[in-house]
């Protein structure tokens, strides 16, 4: 069984080291114009070029590849209509296991054929999450195979704080890091990481304001889950997990909150003058530090910002 416990340095350093050579090591890349608008020099981490084009493979290759092969023989399973299956489908398939993927019958048909195309079992439900978890349980009975949540599993993330350990071994001279946050896999792994490295470094999470149950949380100091969510960014719609929650609560200095408007103009802004292609979910983390909430904090001249995927759909874009 998963263990309850949330990974620790030497855990996503060993994860860093499982992962090398299958995963990919994604560049820093700087934008003069995104610096003078910030105010402050910003480096991003482009996980857009991760393999499936989101950071959510890091995590999925961990958990994948930490198995021993008793349970990998089983195969993995998961829910999920979004960046997490085509991870754990390609992860899978790397290692030569099986992956049975539970997708509600309203996920774009896109995202199952890509799934599909990684040779995963896709097996449809209805779009509720009672349903989601009854059909991984039916899967599981009849399969025994491992399920691999796509947040909120030590092995996740630690998979995910890979990414700031790359970010501090390139640019350690940063006094900060921005991370989009849903589920908290992404920044809970970077917070886990960089303070353990260097304990002086400043963590924000970034969130839609139509989604902002990390924001409340913080807020009152407790978890609250999210209801009804309604953002473009479609990666950062689930509610922080009993494991994610306290590394945010104890390690994150602030969750800033950013409206759609702000979202789309980041987006394009970032198309435009940096040439990056990067989904909605990234842009609110670029859209956070072009907040004047953010401008006003002193003492940060050089700022790591996660991009976290850029698996955008072309035929509906934002403008």
């Amino acid at each position: 069984m998963a263990s309850t416990v949330q990974p620790s340095l030497s855990d996503i350093q060993a994860a860093a080291r499982r992962i090398a050579g299958i995963a990919h090591r994604t560049p820093i890349v700087t934008c003069a114009t995104l610096d003078r608008l910030a105010g402050r020099r910003l480096f991003f981490k482009c996980e857009q070029w991760q393999k499936v084009g989101a950071f959510k493979f890091r995590g999925a290759c961990n958990a994948v590849n930490k198995l021993d092969e008793r349970d990998a023989r089983k195969g993995v399973v998961t829910h999920s209509s979004g960046n997490h299956a085509q991870a754990l489908a390609l992860a899978a398939k790397l290692r030569g296991i099986s992956a049975h993927i539970v997708m509600p019958s309203n996920a774009t048909p896109v995202k199952r054929r890509a799934v599909e195309g990684y040779g995963a079992i896709v097996v449809e439900c209805e779009p509720t999450l009672i349903a989601r978890e009854t059909t991984v349980a039916e899967v599981q009975k009849k399969t025994g195979a491992v399920l691999i949540p796509p947040y909120n599993h030590p092995d996740v993330i630690a998979g995910q704080g890979t990414t700031a350990l790359e970010m501090l071994e390139e640019r350690p001279d940063l006094d900060a890091i921005v991370a989009p946050i849903g589920g908290g896999g992404l920044m809970a792994g970077v917070s886990i990481a960089a303070k353990a490295i260097k304990p002086s470094i400043r963590l924000f999470a970034a969130e839609p304001l139509g989604a902002d149950d990390a924001a409340r949380s913080k807020a009152k100091g407790e978890l609250i889950l999210q209801t009804r969510p309604h953002t473009i960014a479609d990666g950062l719609l689930t509610s922080l997990g009993d494991l994610t929650w306290p590394v945010v609560r104890d390690l994150v200095e602030a969750v800033v909150t950013v409206t759609e408007d702000e979202i789309v103009q980041a987006m394009r802004l970032t198309w435009e003058r940096a040439k990056l292609l990067i989904e909605p979910s990234s842009a609110v983390a670029v859209a956070a530090v072009l907040t004047p909430r953010f401008h006003d904090l002193a003492g940060m001249k050089n700022v790591g910002i996660v991009l976290s995927g850029g698996n955008v759909n072309l035929d509906k874009l934002p403008w």
